[in-house]
């Protein structure tokens, strides 16, 4: 099975994991809270996740932004449950016109196909909770997140992923994001509802890591750029050597890629 579910009251957990001859590669999740999904996975898992919600009261999908591991399953949900798409803005026209993905990607998530979808107003009401739509690019120029004051909720999509993120890709925007992380921890959520580690419960304290571990890495890094250090011989030493992620992505995603965007080379966040 490629679909697992838990349940977090009344929220549900589904975990849809890619995989490529027959070996699981990667894990993301989607969320089912009253009838609303919050993002829909990847093209590969995504009759698996059709199957799944028949029956269950699906009626339209929210999106946290445009990432192929994050609305592959959108048309499938469409076309077999007539579902409604609701994404940011700046999500609506990719949606509309998907572009190619790398081929390491396409193997990996499978390419997304068109749909069409409304934009998000600054509230949407999910599961009878109003919750705020805060834009917090860096990751990717589109994203939100989604914030209920009244519960503490946050679905943070792709913005917080684990507390000592090393892998970067070289559209995304380390400084940024770490805005984004601070505008997010000031909002002082109570539970973290993360499409990669799962429900944190102590989501500020989770938060203040998080950005603590990216603003001391930052730190050493432009102290040893300051003595002369390039980003390649500083990578080796706060990081140490690239791993699978890197191979796989043929560079897409390394360190390398972290320490530059945290010492403001390049960075351009529009993927």
């Amino acid at each position: 099975m490629v679909l697992r579910t838990s349940r977090h009251g009344p929220l549900t957990r589904i975990r849809l994991t890619a995989r490529v001859a027959g070996r699981p590669i990667y894990q993301v999740s989607a969320w089912l809270l009253g009838e609303t999904l919050v993002d829909s996975g990847c093209a590969r898992t995504s009759a698996e996740l059709l199957a799944w919600a028949r029956g269950r009261g699906v009626r339209r999908i929210v999106h946290t932004h445009h990432h192929e591991d994050h609305v592959g399953g959108d048309p499938a949900l469409v076309e077999g449950l007539g579902v409604e798409v609701l994404a940011p803005p700046l999500t609506v026209p990719i949606l509309e016109r998907y572009y190619r993905l790398p081929l390491y990607r396409r193997v990996v998530w499978g390419q997304p196909g068109d749909v069409g979808s409304r934009p998000l107003g600054p509230v949407v009401r999910i599961g009878g909770q109003d919750f705020q739509v805060i834009p917090t690019p860096g990751h990717s120029r589109d994203h939100v997140c989604l914030f209920a004051p009244g519960s503490g909720w946050l679905f943070s999509g792709d913005l917080f992923i684990a507390e000592r993120v090393q892998y970067l890709r070289p559209v995304e925007d380390a400084r940024l994001h770490l805005e984004s992380l601070r505008r997010v921890a000031a909002l002082r959520p109570r539970l973290l509802i993360c499409s990669h580690a799962g429900v944190i419960e102590d989501a500020g304290a989770a938060l203040e890591r998080r950005i603590a571990h990216w603003e001391e890495l930052q730190r050493r890094a432009r102290e040893l750029h300051h003595r002369g250090l390039g980003p390649r011989t500083i990578t080796r030493r706060l990081l140490g050597r690239e791993g699978f992620m890197t191979a796989i992505s043929v560079g897409n995603f390394s360190k390398l890629n972290l320490i530059r965007s945290l010492l403001g080379y390049g960075g351009c966040p529009e993927g």
